[in-house]
């Protein structure tokens, strides 16, 4: 995904005179990995600064970045025609992140189905994030459950930078996949795919919590019928 934006610089606005010595025609590339993420590379493209130039001249700056979410089978699509292979959504990847930051917070040693969960809840603006806050699941109450539940972290423990994901939390993910590829429509694993693929893991934190706050089968497939309505995205 490619996105296009232009700075201005404001005459108002204070500037620090440098002098160059170098210039260069040749973008800037740089390139991200995490084994949890997936690699990110992101392309810059800008014009070199002139210090003698007008400060109201327009700046093109071209960014392009590519996520995914981890799989135990990345060739699991490999059967789909390449027009058909779903991709994470950026409300997806943006709650997988923040769960992540959660079990961090938290002082987990893991990403689990849990910090899925928590994930949805804090990203907040996602349907599954909406569809849960109408059923009286808030982040507050999913919390108090996890700390009830995996007890509290270690107070002078310090998680990794990406805790690795838990068996039952890859499942998740991994079930959230299937659900959209066997759709055969492609388009996008959103949120609700994902909160899905948690309530899918009968036995792991995710579910056990979801059901301690009243979230049940009925709600599941409640949940399955707004996918299937057509324009349904996030």
């Amino acid at each position: 995904m490619a996105s296009q934006s232009v700075f201005n610089l404001s005459p108002a606005t204070p500037l620090l005179r440098t002098r160059s010595t170098r210039r260069s025609s040749q973008p800037s590339v740089v390139v991200f990995h995490s084994s949890f993420l997936g690699a990110e590379t992101l392309s810059i493209h800008s014009s070199n600064l002139n210090p003698d130039s007008q400060l109201t001249r327009r700046r093109p700056f071209c960014a392009t970045v590519s996520l995914s979410l981890p799989s135990s089978n990345p060739d699991r699509a490999a059967a789909a025609s390449s027009d058909k292979i779903p991709k994470w959504s950026r409300r997806a990847i943006k709650s997988f992140a923040m769960g992540e930051l959660e079990a961090r917070k938290l002082k987990y040693p893991t990403t689990g189905t849990e910090a899925l969960l928590m994930g949805l809840l804090i990203e907040g603006t996602s349907s599954a994030a909406k569809f849960l806050l109408a059923n009286g699941i808030t982040i507050f109450k999913v919390r108090e459950e996890s700390k009830n539940l995996l007890g509290k972290g270690d107070l002078y423990f310090f998680s990794p930078e990406h805790p690795p994901l838990t068996e039952d939390a890859q499942r998740a993910l991994d079930c959230a996949f299937d659900l959209k590829l066997k759709s055969g429509d492609g388009g996008e694993i959103t949120t609700r795919h994902l909160l899905l693929g948690v309530w899918s893991q009968a036995d792991s934190p995710g579910h056990k919590i979801l059901s301690a706050l009243g979230f049940n089968n009925d709600k599941a497939n409640e949940l399955i019928l707004s996918i299937q309505e057509p324009g349904s995205k996030s």
